[in-house]
């Protein structure tokens, strides 16, 4: 049927059921000089995660490449302009990885008011710092979301469940559905920040969104919970990198306007050892492992493989993200 490179890697459940579809199946990581250079010429498609850039040069110098598939939800290592002036179609894979995503959020944020993190770090120094790492709860405190989709609305179903009042800012999302849902809507972002002490992020990445958490936003945020206690500012990133203005955050750290950062994205990948955030007792983070689990692998390859296969079948997906 096609010709198909995976360049990042794909469960080998996914890798048979394109074989069983009648597929070539050319695994292993390409160098950009080459991709520039055209060696996807004569693929009909490349699936992808987020190590392979795919920008203009490199769809442009692609002949005869049909389909883009990102194995995974964000697109902006892809450039979505380029392929669709070249009549490339770029599918990827939203929902498989929600579950996994919702999990670590919700994990960041237990770690971040529970202290595990500085506890864990402390007992392999060697200290028992019982009296110094007093937490505080989730229940009755104001968690603010910046994006409502899928993903944040399984976090929020969490959140609820340990009593959290529940926040929202998403221009995209009809303050309806929110609302139909139980959630405060905010037109204005900074009023999340005035009216909760827990953010999390789950936006896209784009010229928009770049540093919309920013030294002034993070300013406006009170310590204080809806339920009177003093329990800090605490900020959750699981999304994308570049959507916090790191330095403003670290900064922020420095000063106590925020009490916790956690990260399992950043503006840089792979994070530089040197980097200020990892030397700062504030803050703990992951190596953009939201989609890292066994189930989420699985589920994502066959889904990324289904939606490639589909539209070299000439079929239509709603996966689409590129029209």
């Amino acid at each position: 049927m096609g010709r198909i490179a995976v360049t990042d890697g794909m469960a080998p459940q996914a890798i048979n059921r394109l074989i069983e579809a009648g597929h070539e199946v050319i695994e292993g990581s390409i160098e950009a000089n080459l991709l520039e250079a055209g060696a996807l010429s004569g693929f009909d498609a490349i699936i992808i995660r987020s190590a392979t850039i795919l920008d203009a040069s490199v769809i442009g110098s692609s002949k005869g490449l049909k389909v883009i598939g990102r194995a995974g939800v964000g697109v902006d290592n892809i450039d979505l302009d380029a392929a669709t002036a070249n009549d490339v179609v770029v599918v990827n894979a939203p929902r498989a990885s929600t579950q996994s995503v919702v999990e670590l959020t919700i994990a960041h944020l237990l770690s971040s008011v529970r202290k595990v993190a500085v506890c864990d770090r402390g007992l392999r120094e060697g200290k028992w710092e019982k009296k110094l790492m007093k937490g505080t709860e989730l229940s009755g405190k104001a968690l603010g979301f910046i994006g409502f989709g899928r993903i944040a609305q399984g976090v929020a179903d969490i959140a609820t469940a340990f009593g959290m009042e529940i926040h929202a800012y998403d221009p995209y999302l009809p303050a309806k559905v929110g609302r139909g849902l139980g959630v405060r809507m905010h037109a204005d972002v900074d009023d999340l920040f005035r009216m909760c002490t827990h953010l999390t992020v789950h936006c896209n990445f784009s010229e928009e969104t770049r540093h919309l958490v920013n030294a002034d936003r993070l300013a406006l945020m009170t310590g204080r919970g809806a339920d009177g206690v003093h329990c800090g500012n605490h900020l959750v990133n699981c999304a994308r990198g570049g959507i916090i203005d790191e330095e403003a955050a670290f900064m922020a750290l420095e000063k106590g306007t925020l009490s916790t950062l956690a990260l399992d994205v950043f503006e840089n990948e792979p994070v530089e050892s040197d980097h200020p955030l990892l030397q700062h007792p504030g803050f703990h983070g992951t190596p953009h492992i939201g989609a890292a689990t066994l189930e989420a692998q699985v589920r994502v390859g066959l889904d990324i493989a289904d939606a490639v296969d589909a539209v070299l079948r000439g079929e239509k997906v709603d996966t689409q993200v590129n029209r």
